[in-house]
């Protein structure tokens, strides 16, 4: 008789897991709390989908810490990023992949990926049940027997849960699996934002929301020592900044925190050092003696963000060249190599792409994602302790891990 298996929670990592348990002939039953399946997949990478990223296996665990990347090493191999991206183009999606190693539809967007992988659930034949939130799991004797809904309790012989953390709230993703599998003994680590915007104090002038530093080094301080940095973009908001670069390092800002207060500041021109700087602005002063700066700075930010940094290196932004002494330019070339964006005041969780913290990997069998704990039960996805950087890498490791916990789920005789 064929195992019956049900899988909760239709994100990235519960439909593989469903796609792959009904492949191997389970009778698959996926709930989704949703109208629709896949939402954090539709708004992955901006509504463009980031699926993957792409380069040796080795090479993306790498990007996780330590612990993290011993846990998913196998599945990772199990199900590459070569495989998902194989599934999605075998299909008519064609793809591309940035020099950042960052893997996106070419013309497609979230939505025909999503679209592609519910076409692989409804041809292998599981069943998916929307609107359908589950309450609960059922165990007795030390073996999971079921899920409870609101009006039905689904018997089962494996549960996948794969609900997700508590990021994006909106998304469905409100932390509902923890309290369930905590209550059959299993530890959850302490959530943390990741990938998330940062508040800080003081807020950016009012004028700045929406305006982009493009190819910066964000810097995190706490006294004198830098204890994380990311290069890339960084996009100012109403209340702090956001972009790659934060979103890099917001979840060693946000532990950090924890231990004292946490300083933010960006190098607009990476690849200068401070004398080949120096010495690029007294070239311009001595070629342009009547121009005024704001010239010079714009040719590492945009027009409104260049008035901002003369102002802050206190030059006049009318004022001649010619007229801005030594000292006048050794404040712009420090500004511009390490401009002070404020104190991180606030990493919000709820607005965090991925969280970390979760389901204790110890507790968790990283070759099946069977729990060490209770019969019968597989956990994968986001509600595991594992939090990649932005880039495609968690989307990486839930179809990775949805796919090893679909594979056992459905059990050795399918």
């Amino acid at each position: 008789m064929a195992q019956r298996v049900v899988v909760v929670g239709a994100g990235a990592a519960g439909i593989i897991a469903a796609w792959r348990a009904a492949s191997l002939g389970a009778r698959v039953i996926l709930l989704e709390k949703n109208p629709r399946i896949g939402v954090k997949i539709l708004i992955s990478g901006g509504g463009k989908c980031n699926i993957t990223h792409d380069g040796p296996i080795e090479d993306l665990l790498h990007a996780f810490r330590p612990n993290e990347a011993r846990f998913i090493r196998p599945a990772c191999y199990r199900f590459t990023n070569r495989q998902i991206l194989d599934l999605l183009t075998l299909r008519g999606l064609k793809v591309y992949t940035r020099p950042d190693g960052r893997v996106f539809p070419t013309n497609g967007t979230a939505k025909d990926v999503v679209a592609i992988l519910k076409g692989y659930l409804d041809e292998a034949g599981a069943e998916v049940r929307l609107k359908c939130p589950a309450l609960g799991l059922i165990a007795v004797g030390g073996r999971v027997r079921g899920v409870r809904i609101a009006d039905e309790t689904l018997a089962a012989d494996t549960v996948v849960v794969s609900v997700g953390g508590s990021s994006y709230p909106g998304a469905g993703t409100t932390g509902d699996g923890w309290p369930w599998v905590e209550a059959l003994g299993h530890t959850i680590v302490p959530v943390r934002a990741a990938l998330a915007p940062i508040v800080t104090e003081p807020q950016p002038p009012e004028g700045r929301a929406g305006v982009a530093l493009r190819d910066c080094v964000l810097k995190a301080r706490q006294g004198a020592k830098e204890c994380a940095r990311w290069r890339g973009d960084l996009l100012f908001t109403h209340h702090g900044v956001s972009g790659p670069t934060v979103l890099g390092i917001s979840r060693e800002v946000a532990e950090r925190k924890l231990l004292g207060k946490v300083d933010l500041e960006a190098d607009v021109c990476p690849d200068m050092g401070f004398e080949a700087l120096g010495a690029e602005l007294a070239a311009y002063c001595a070629e342009n003696p009547k121009r005024p700066m704001s010239p010079f700075a714009e040719r590492f930010v945009s027009k409104s963000l260049a008035e901002d940094l003369l102002r802050l290196a206190g030059i006049e932004e009318a004022k001649p060249a010619s007229q801005v002494d030594r000292k006048s330019r050794n404040r712009l070339v420090e500004t511009l190599k390490g401009w002070k964006l404020g104190e991180a005041r606030h990493v919000p969780l709820e607005k965090g792409e991925v969280v970390a913290g979760g389901v204790s990997l110890d507790e968790v069998d990283p070759h099946t994602m069977k729990s060490k704990l209770v019969e019968g039960l597989y956990l994968c996805g986001e509600i595991l302790d594992v939090a990649g950087p932005v880039g495609g890498y968690n989307l990486q490791a839930a179809f990775a891990t949805g796919y090893v916990a679909g594979e056992s789920a459905a059990g050795p005789g399918c």
